[in-house]
């Protein structure tokens, strides 16, 4: 292990993210929100604490190794974290115990949208516009925006991609090299925000809100500027302009490159993980609109429809975003919702989940097993595609679900010992594992009325789906500081 590194590195990571509170700076002189002196505050903190960490081994040069990789990512994460918490704990408006202010930075840089603010549009711009933010950067991971960086610092970066970017197949690169691959990746997401905004704009949006919900969109984010989220708008054109960029960031965003170098979107539809994304996701969608129609929750199916399509995309992929209180919805509908998110988006997307290419070859395992017990001499590979994938793939995917479940049942069993019901600890640890946001029972419209220890593991839980589990839990392995 390479400590000097790993501290260069971090001075490095945390300088950058100081330029993270100049835009609220910005934003908070044009609307005289007077918030401005808190982000400077936290701005001249957070530069020092980079600049303390890297001018000591500023010169000390050497090759990132993958173990140093995984320690950078966790250790960042966690310092980034509560980094980002500072201009939230020393805003007097919205008042937050720093609990709550780390709280709600884990979740936006996570992109999990769960709350503990409530009065939402009577806020400051400047703290608006900062919880946007954080989701936003958080998206594809800061990791990745500094990977096309560091080479330029005389610091490889595939040790860091490998450790941070989500989904199995971490490996593919869509150009030769990393520093290309991340700045691609970056291009697209910035083109897909441009293409957001304008287009909440054009609908019918303030130039504020349309930025600040691009944001939250195209990180499947789910924070919002107002209280009632999507709902605030009341308008069919706006929800289904989100519909369609919510399914654009929870595709693997190789495809996206693909069908951007190539000019076509073929792509697409012969990807195996896209057509089961698609088919999850429309058959949540009808069967929301046809149980709210047939309950007479919306008396017009067209209302049904409209609010069962956003539903089922929004919660689906991670998003978060509501047009209403789902949690209240008939029957077994939330549970439906909230069960669809451990699906999640597709790898290598902003989504959250498990991802659909775990979901697919877990399916497809299964399937395997089955054909087994009836022809045991049998040899049935799982493809994807036209592709045999190798059983080191497979164990993988199986190993990760073992450790989901098991994280899951610890952190829900914790909520319970914590004082909350079982349905508010059950929705959120799925939530928060999941990077979701809303939940049900106490956990339906905020996380504000819980208690502390219950955020402090939901922390943890919102850390550990970001990472997608094994990279935070690698580090706590004895193995992993063996030599």
């Amino acid at each position: 292990m390479q400590l000097v590194v790993v501290q260069r590195i971090l001075g490095l990571l945390l300088t950058l993210f100081s330029s993270a509170m100049l835009p609220p700076v910005i934003v908070s002189l044009f609307y005289q929100d007077g918030a401005a002196e808190e982000f400077l505050s936290a701005f001249g903190l957070i530069l020092s604490l980079g600049l303390l960490c890297w001018l000591p081994v500023r010169h000390y040069q050497r090759e990132l190794r993958l173990r140093d990789g995984f320690v950078v990512v966790v250790m960042f994460w966690v310092v980034l974290s509560l980094s980002g918490a500072l201009p939230l704990f020393l805003t007097t408006e919205p008042r937050l115990s720093f609990t709550d202010a780390v709280f709600e930075s884990v979740s936006g840089l996570t992109t999990t949208g769960a709350t503990v603010i409530t009065g939402l549009d009577d806020l400051p711009k400047a703290v608006l516009f900062y919880r946007q933010e954080l989701q936003w950067l958080g998206g594809m991971g800061i990791v990745v925006l500094a990977v096309a960086i560091l080479p330029m610092l005389g610091i490889g970066g595939m040790q860091l991609y490998r450790a941070e970017t989500p989904g199995p197949m971490k490996t593919t690169k869509l150009t030769p090299r990393i520093a290309e691959t991340a700045k691609a990746l970056w291009l697209i997401y910035l083109g897909l925000t441009v293409a957001c905004a304008a287009a909440y704009w054009v609908a019918g949006m303030t130039l504020f809100d349309a930025i600040g919900h691009s944001f939250s969109t195209i990180a499947i984010g789910g924070f919002s500027t107002h209280d009632a989220s999507m709902g605030y708008f009341n308008s069919p054109l706006i929800e289904m302009i989100a519909v369609f960029f919510m399914l654009l960031a929870g595709v693997n965003f190789s495809l996206h490159f693909l069908a951007w170098r190539h000019l076509t979107a073929r792509h697409y539809w012969e990807d195996e993980e896209f057509r089961a994304y698609l088919l999850v996701l429309t058959g949540v969608a009808v069967l929301t609109s046809a149980y709210l129609w047939i309950t007479h929750h919306f008396d017009n199916p067209l209302s049904a429809l409209q609010h069962g399509i956003f539903h089922a995309v929004s919660i689906g992929t991670t998003t978060g975003f509501t047009t209403s209180d789902y949690y209240g919805w008939p029957g077994f509908l939330p549970i439906l919702l909230l069960m669809a998110s451990y699906m999640g988006g597709c790898a290598v997307s902003t989504g959250g989940g498990m991802k659909v290419i775990r979901v697919l070859l877990l399916y497809k395992q299964g399937a395997r097993e089955i054909k087994r017990l009836i022809h045991p001499s049998a040899i049935v590979p799982i493809k994807i595609g036209n592709k045999s994938l190798p059983d080191r793939v497979v164990e993988g995917v199986a190993g990760f679900m073992a450790v989901y479940v098991a994280c899951f049942s610890a952190m829900y069993l914790l909520l319970l010992a914590t004082g909350l019901d079982m349905i508010t600890s059950f929705s959120a640890v799925t939530a928060c594992l999941n990077n979701l946001g809303p939940g049900l029972g106490q956990v339906g419209a905020h996380y504000e009325g819980i208690n502390a220890i219950s955020k402090w593991i939901l922390c943890f839980a919102m850390l550990l789906g970001r990472l997608e589990i094994f990279t935070l839990l690698v580090i706590l392995s004895p193995t992993f500081w063996r030599r």
